[in-house]
Formats: structure tokens, C-alpha cells, sequence
């Protein structure tokens, strides 16, 4: 059984939909037990980082450790970015830490006419070949709504480019995120996902 932590910051429906076309077993936990004992944990989110500090104490020490044992663990959105050190959004409140680098405000850039927030559709490129990328065509289109994001590291698997390159899909071992969100892009983002469910299996 999957864990999808709701902490108040996630697209929740949208992502139990998708969850449920891809006939995935999934519950949303009411204490942070239950992520240790999932098969995989899902961290979503939107809008603001200041949002995860509620994935403190309890959920972050289940989540943790959770991750440390091997369990898989996907983050979408603000929660990939909660998978780094910490967001310069909500300077005060720690990541998981369980990647390094922090998140940064994205620049806007008035001779491309390039508006922060970044909304709407863009490209993947792959920088190298990743499970959760399995299936899919480089340049492929993802949906994206954010101001802030990931800097490009050993664990970026694709990149974006939207004033600034950042990390848009990031893979380390059991570890997973997508700044975009796969519930909202169509067939890419399913694959997406049905590429996480495999891992899980």
C-alpha cells in the first residue's frame, strides 16, 4: 500500500485520480506510522513551501526513516522541493535533506518576457537515463505552476528551462521527485507515474 501524505499543501484529488486510473492501492495516512509501514511514500504539494512545515517532527522522522530503509519515495512539486536542504521561499523551515542543494526563486527575465510564476506547458531533457523516465521521448511536455525550484545536480535526471535551467525530474536510489505535475500532464505524466508503480512493485 502506497502512503499519499496529506499536509494540507497537496493537489490531493487530482492525484488520487490519477492514482486510481493507474489501479494503484493507495491511502492517505492518518498518523506518521503508517509511512513506515507503506510500500512507497508520495509527498505532493502546492503553493508555498512554508506549507511543509508541517511534515515536522513525527512525519519527518517516519518519512526519514522510511526513505533509509529503502522504501521508495516521491515528491511532486513542493514536495520535491522538500526533498532538498531547504527553499530560500521559507528561509526558517528545513527540507528532508535528503537531497542536496536548495531551492531557489526562479529569475524573471523582461527582455524574454519570461513571468515568475512559471505556468503552463514546457520540456523535459533528459540528462541521463532514469527508471522514472522509462518509456518517454526527450522533449517530452509537462505541466508546470511555480516561482521556485531545484538547482541542477548529479541527481537531475531532466531539465527544464524557464528563465533559469533547474532540475525537473530528480532520481537518486529510492528517491524520486518532479517539479511538474504529473497528474495534470496528460499521458506523459501518467507514465510518470505508472513508471513509480513499477518501481514500487
Amino acid at each position: 500500500m502506497i502512503a499519499l501524505v496529506d499536509y494540507g499543501a497537496g493537489n490531493l484529488t487530482s492525484v488520487k485520480k490519477a492514482l486510481s486510473s493507474l489501479g494503484a492501492s493507495f491511502v492517505v495516512p492518518s498518523s506518521p506510522d503508517e509511512c513506515r509501514r507503506a510500500a512507497a511514500v508520495i509527498v505532493p504539494g502546492v503553493g508555498h513551501f512554508a506549507a511543509t512545515a508541517r511534515l515536522d517532527g513525527p512525519w519527518r522522522d517516519a518519512i526519514g526513516d522510511a526513505t533509509r530503509a529503502g522504501t521508495p519515495l516521491f515528491g511532486i512539486c513542493v514536495g520535491m522541493q522538500w526533498l532538498f536542504e531547504g527553499s530560500d521561499e521559507a528561509p526558517g523551515v528545513a527540507g528532508l535533506g535528503v537531497m542536496p542543494g536548495r531551492i531557489a526563486r526562479l529569475d524573471g527575465n523582461a527582455e524574454q518576457r519570461l513571468k515568475v510564476p512559471h505556468v503552463g506547458w514546457n520540456a523535459l531533457a533528459f540528462t541521463r537515463s532514469a527508471r522514472l523516465l522509462a518509456g518517454l521521448t526527450p522533449r517530452s511536455q509537462v505541466y508546470f505552476t511555480h516561482s521556485y525550484a531545484a538547482p541542477v545536480t548529479s541527481d537531475c535526471v531532466a531539465s527544464t528551462t524557464h528563465a533559469n535551467t533547474f532540475a525537473s525530474v530528480v532520481e537518486r536510489d529510492n528517491i524520486f521527485g518532479v517539479q511538474f505535475h504529473p497528474e495534470k500532464s496528460g499521458d506523459v505524466g501518467l507514465q510518470i507515474l505508472r513508471n513509480f508503480l513499477e518501481i514500487v512493485r
